[in-house]
């Protein structure tokens, strides 16, 4: 039985990583410090000897008895309004918290996963966006401290891996939804699905033009299970090269919501200031994946779309 530990392990992301490896026979040791994770996430585990949480700040020393075949850093606030209103707790999860996770996989001799982010490429002046890509990233923007945490979690993983053998590997993400999203999460779908399930105006930032792609949950799962039985070290897009606008997404989530919302419009200086950076496209090239992983997403939007919205649904009526 392996053990595997994992960092951010009751929010949206980890919780859902934490499922997939109980169910495949593993040990899993879940840390989270619940600054944006849930125990509600976790809570059907309680019971199961080979599941153990541990609160717990990955930005401090971590310990872990016993041996560890594998360490999953998923820690770290990912929504726009984190980045408002935790952005040195983000900053600190991807520069602390990842060396002290890269400590932890090397004193065990495990391999170690980093959950990194489409949002290494900033703005891109590229379209899509291949790993060799070094992106245009604005350091002191409003979103700046995600960027450029994640860019730094990035370099010291690799560092790792060169100058202390660790078995690394780097996963970066693009926009993922589906069940267990914060309600409050501030990122599109969430934001979209919860207006339109309240009746609410469905509110875009600009003219609904800025694009995004999505991959669902299960389907980002799988490409984390891909990428850890490779041998193989650089960075990996794993994301959905299937593009959508924001208007159309906003259209989509009220069809499949049986909604009456309307869309309006936020412009000028009534957008939130993470708006400002806001990248107008993003889509990943998944050639690598495709060739590595034997890795592409296989839900499509509708179906995911349809599922988060009956489990939104489910948790407004609770």
């Amino acid at each position: 039985m392996e053990t595997y530990v994992v960092t951010g392990g009751a929010g949206f992301l980890g919780s859902h990583l934490c499922d997939f490896l109980l169910e495949h026979g593993h040990r899993v040791i879940c840390m989270d410090n619940l600054i944006t994770g849930t125990t509600d996430n976790i809570a059907h585990h309680a019971g199961n000897d080979r599941f153990k949480f541990v609160k717990h700040d990955v930005t401090t020393y971590l310990y872990v008895e016993g041996p560890v075949d594998c360490v999953l850093h998923f820690a770290s606030p990912a929504s726009p309004i984190d980045f408002e209103r935790l952005p040195i707790q983000i900053l600190k999860a991807g520069a602390l918290g990842t060396h002290n996770a890269l400590g932890l996989a090397k004193a065990k001799g495990a391999k170690f996963l980093l959950a990194s982010t489409s949002e290494v490429y900033g703005d891109p002046q590229v379209h899509p966006q291949p790993e060799a890509y070094h992106g245009n990233v604005n350091p002191v923007g409003p979103r700046g401290m995600y960027d450029e945490a994640k860019r730094f979690a990035e370099a010291i993983t690799m560092a790792y891996h060169r100058v202390h053998g660790v078995d690394t590997r780097i996963m970066r993400i693009f926009n993922t939804y589906g069940p267990r999203m914060r309600l409050d999460d501030g990122r599109v779908i969430p934001t979209f699905v919860t207006q339109a399930l309240r009746g609410q105006p469905i509110t875009i930032f600009g003219d609904g033009s800025h694009t995004r792609s999505f991959c669902y949950v299960a389907d980002l799962i799988e490409g984390a299970r891909r990428l850890l039985d490779a041998e193989f070290n650089d960075p990996v897009n794993v994301g959905s090269p299937d593009e959508i606008s924001m208007l159309d997404l906003a259209g989509a989530v009220i069809r499949l919501a049986g909604s009456r919302s309307q869309v309006a419009f936020v412009r000028g200086e009534a957008m939130p200031q993470a708006a400002q950076d806001d990248p107008k496209v993003r889509r990943p090239d998944i050639t690598r994946a495709r060739n590595v992983l034997g890795w592409e997403p296989r839900v499509s939007l509708e179906e995911g779309l349809a599922t988060t919205i009956e489990w939104f649904k489910s948790r407004l009526q609770a």
